[in-house]
């Protein structure tokens, strides 16, 4: 760890040149990356060698190469810089058509398969140099209650490695802001010329072989309980960690899924599937966009959090039971007067 003295020594700068320089292997182009001269980057790598006491990089004919701890420092120097970047970013108005900015959705699977359509169709006229990360969200193994099995979520978005998260659950503490997106139910997937489908009764279900999608590999899901709970139970003979590698299946085997309504629908078509009702009463749920109430102080949170409410109530028409709302160009211009304002 750094001393106060050499911590006061320290210069930002002195990471982003050993990022370019990790990344370009080559003291000359890095300092035609930065925009500096060869002997400012060896004179930057100079000082950076003496406050990391390493050699940091090795001369080759060819250029350089790092050393074992060049490459162990890598990825803690690509977090601060990330960190810092991030800072600056939010620092002044955010402003949709020029920003850079990347923001990071949680969700699962199943659910930002079915964002991500009607989200990038609308970046991409509003916002043509935002980018956005996905990171799978996944409930904690064997919690049956909502809240319980997506709490991860909330703690990533108040350590704010994600910004926002798609989940489906209600009980939302007072300290988060929440977004109803769209109501979800389930409906039985199977590959088409399925006989399930000329005779879609609970007894036949029960007698098919079953696909589930499970992270943890449990065959026993939620649809096991709702069966018990009414004296029946099926064969799970299958399952696969996500719910795209599950449609690949569907489509070549006789195995059936219930599955989330609007993913198969988006789907079906694409891998040949054919969907029908389920035979057994099964609740639907909402599907909510979540972001801690202090992070909408970043307009550019807000911001993106209003574009997905807004792309997935009305134009892509998702939300059951829920009135429609037409955005044309003036939702679209509201959405970024409303941004610049933040």
């Amino acid at each position: 760890m750094l001393n106060p003295v050499d911590l006061a020594r320290a210069d930002l700068n002195l990471l982003v040149l050993f990022e370019a320089v990790l990344a370009e292997l080559h003291v000359g182009k890095a300092a035609e990356k930065l925009h500096l001269t060869p002997s400012a980057v060896s004179h930057g790598l100079g000082r950076l060698r003496q406050l990391l006491n390493d050699p940091l990089f090795l001369k080759t004919p060819k250029g350089v190469v790092p050393t074992e701890r060049a490459l162990e420092l890598s990825a803690h120097i690509a977090d601060i810089l990330a960190r810092v970047r991030s800072v600056v970013s939010v620092a002044g108005p955010f402003d949709a058509a020029t920003s850079t900015r990347r923001f990071t959705i949680g969700a699962p699977d199943g659910v930002s398969a079915v964002l991500l359509h009607p989200l990038l169709a609308e970046l991409r006229p509003q916002a043509p140099g935002v980018d956005v990360s996905v990171r799978q969200l996944l409930p904690v193994r064997e919690e049956t209650s909502p809240e319980r099995a997506w709490r991860g979520a909330l703690e990533d978005l108040e350590s704010r490695a994600i910004d926002i998260a798609v989940v489906p659950f209600e009980e939302i503490p007072a300290r988060f802001e929440k977004r109803l997106i769209y109501n979800e139910d389930f409906v039985i997937v199977t590959r088409k010329g399925h006989p399930f489908a000329a005779d879609p009764t609970l007894r036949r279900y029960c007698e098919s072989q079953h696909i589930i999608v499970s992270h943890g590999g449990d065959s026993h899901g939620f649809v096991d309980d709702h069966l018990a709970k009414q004296g029946h139970s099926r064969r799970v003979a299958l399952t696969v960690p996500n719910f795209m590698f599950a449609l690949t299946v569907i489509a070549e085997t006789d195995l059936i899924s219930a599955l989330p309504r609007r993913f198969a629908d988006l789907y079906a078509a694409r891998f040949d599937l054919a969907t029908t009702p389920l035979p057994l009463q099964m609740p639907s749920f909402r599907l909510n966009a979540v972001v801690p109430k202090a992070a909408l102080t970043d307009a550019g949170v807000a911001w993106i959090l209003d574009l997905i409410e807004s792309c997935n109530f009305s134009s892509q028409g998702l939300a059951n039971n829920t009135p429609s709302r037409k955005k044309g160009p003036s939702a679209r211009s509201k959405l970024t007067r409303r941004a610049r304002r933040r």
